[in-house]
């Protein structure tokens, strides 16, 4: 707390002085257990892929599984104007994974309220960070109100116009990397409806688990 606390006030202080003060946030550093091991400033993990901090994604579809992709604002330093994963943010220092995620949903789209569905933990290692991410999957639809600052734009993608533009440096290489690891892992866990998502919102297991469940189970029916 004390740790957060300093590094608003710094923050602050910073923003007046003309320089942005998400800089001066401070991330709890992981080991690749993903256990704490220290803290350091945003400015320093963003250039040191030795500083191991954590992320969230969330997954947003629509009912028809079209993907909501945002496009990043011209001032981001990373990787402005492509498109990128429907959110994404770092964790404040304590803050579990799942808080992270209803918080950056809110703050990025304004959506509030919904349940979301657990995906999956990867490793994000690229020249500039490295992170431990939790992706986790929501299907609405709600308005979106987007986060003008950090976002330019928002629309939803079928998933056949994200594969014709792969490699074509019209989104980040992290939301590419995603994109590959959601579809591996929704290849296991297919829907029995060919145009459904085969992920349901909260607890609830995939179509095809939740067969499989009521086949095996002589006390489902």
């Amino acid at each position: 707390m004390l740790g957060a606390i300093a590094g608003d006030v710094i923050g602050s202080r910073f923003e007046h002085a003309g320089i942005k003060s998400k800089d001066f946030e401070l991330f709890d550093l992981v080991n690749d257990d993903d256990k704490v091991i220290g803290q350091a400033l945003r400015s320093a993990c963003h250039g040191d892929p030795g500083l191991i901090h954590r992320a969230v994604h969330v997954l947003v579809f629509n009912s028809s599984g079209a993907l909501l992709l945002q496009k990043r604002a011209p001032g981001k330093y990373i990787q402005p104007g492509k498109w990128d994963t429907s959110v994404g943010g770092h964790l404040a220092l304590g803050e579990s994974y799942l808080a992270a995620a209803y918080r950056e949903m809110a703050e990025e789209l304004g959506l509030t309220g919904l349940p979301l569905t657990y995906l999956y933990r990867s490793v994000i290692r690229n020249q500039i960070e490295s992170e431990i991410v939790q992706t986790y999957l929501v299907i609405t639809d709600n308005e979106i109100v987007y986060e003008h600052r950090e976002i330019s734009e928002v629309r939803f993608w079928t998933h056949d116009q994200i594969d014709q533009l792969l490699g074509q440096e019209i989104f980040t290489p992290n939301f590419e990397e995603e994109w590959q690891m959601f579809k591996t892992f929704a290849r296991r866990y297919q829907s029995a409806d060919p145009d459904r998502v085969a992920f349901c919102p909260g607890t609830s297991f995939p179509d095809l688990w939740q067969e499989l469940y009521a086949a095996s189970d002589p006390d489902s029916g």
